[in-house]
């Protein structure tokens, strides 16, 4: 494994019907969705403020903010890869991984202006979850987020030396497995591993994110 800017984190190695190992990787675990989930950047007001009653049409049905780290895990073993997501799909841009939120989720984030949507299909981060890092976003997105580029040699970030940013995220969908459907907990707490029946209930008024 490589080194990089910041200490690598633990997640989810393996996950077989739902039963996730720990395992290093650069930051933190892996993700996957739907194929109509590829990441298109939005700009958003000059001032970073914007309204979001609804994203395309999709109610807004939870909002937050985190800590958030980056990964790219594509089957191939290379610098700390684990293998293919918990959903059983390749990886591709615009899937992030959480701790606790059902496979299959749907929502997009904001960092500095920039908003991407994202497909829950994978567990993680694992421990630095426990610290407040409480969602992995594809290395791809990262990257457009930030300003960096992605190296497909190194499945790293170059030119943005953090491993970790806050953003905003709506969540607009809740997937249907197994996994808390409110606020992110962290990975030991095992809400990943249970269904949820009482979701969060939706916000009354318009979400106003400061796109941080």
């Amino acid at each position: 494994m490589t080194s990089f800017a910041v200490p690598p984190t633990w997640r989810p190695a393996s996950c077989i019907a739902g039963a996730c190992l720990a395992a290093v990787t650069a930051f933190g675990a892996t993700a996957i969705a739907d194929a109509d989930a590829q990441s298109v950047l939005a700009p958003v007001p000059a001032d970073g403020a914007v309204t979001e009653p609804a994203f395309q049409g999709k109610p807004v049905l939870l909002h937050g903010s985190t800590k958030a780290s980056y990964f790219w895990d594509d089957a191939s073993g290379r610098m700390g890869d684990t293998g293919m997501p918990a959903i059983g799909k390749p990886m591709q841009k615009g899937l992030f991984a959480s701790p606790s939120w059902p496979l299959g989720t749907e929502g997009y984030v904001m960092y500095k202006g920039k908003k991407a949507p994202f497909f829950i299909g994978d567990r993680g981060p694992g421990i630095p979850s426990s610290s407040g890092v409480m969602l992995d976003i594809d290395g791809k997105t990262f990257a457009e987020l930030t300003g960096g580029t992605f190296s497909d040699s190194t499945l790293t970030v170059k030119g943005f030396d953090a491993g970790h940013i806050k953003v905003d995220y709506v969540v607009t969908k809740w997937g249907d497995g197994k996994g808390k459907k409110n606020f992110p907990v962290p990975f030991s707490s095992g809400a990943w591993a249970s269904y949820d029946h009482h979701p969060a209930t939706p916000p009354r008024t318009p979400v106003v994110l400061a796109g941080d």
